[in-house]
């Protein structure tokens, strides 16, 4: 029983840090007001992103992981709406 409960209680501590890894809420507005997923990408390599291997919806945003203009790798979340980086991680 003891072990039960001390397993529970670990689990609801890692709980927390994984939210910190989810998708960043990107807008609230529905999906018929987003941009088409073909002028997002017009847009994506207009701010020099280049070599996308992945294009997808993530929770309320576009999502893409490919390389900059330095060729840096990229993941960055967009807003649909607006087509604005609502959070990026860019690597060596």
């Amino acid at each position: 029983m003891m072990r039960t409960i001390a397993l529970a209680a670990a689990l609801l501590a890692v709980l927390p840090a994984t939210a910190a890894f989810a998708s960043p809420k990107c807008t609230s507005e529905p999906k018929d007001k987003w941009m088409s997923e073909e002028a997002m990408k017009a847009k994506i390599a207009e701010l020099g992103y280049q070599k996308i291997r992945t294009f997808e919806i993530t929770g309320s945003c576009y999502e893409i992981y490919g390389y900059t203009k330095d060729d840096k790798r990229a993941e960055v979340y967009f807003n649909p709406v607006t087509g604005a980086i609502v959070k990026s991680e860019i690597g060596d």
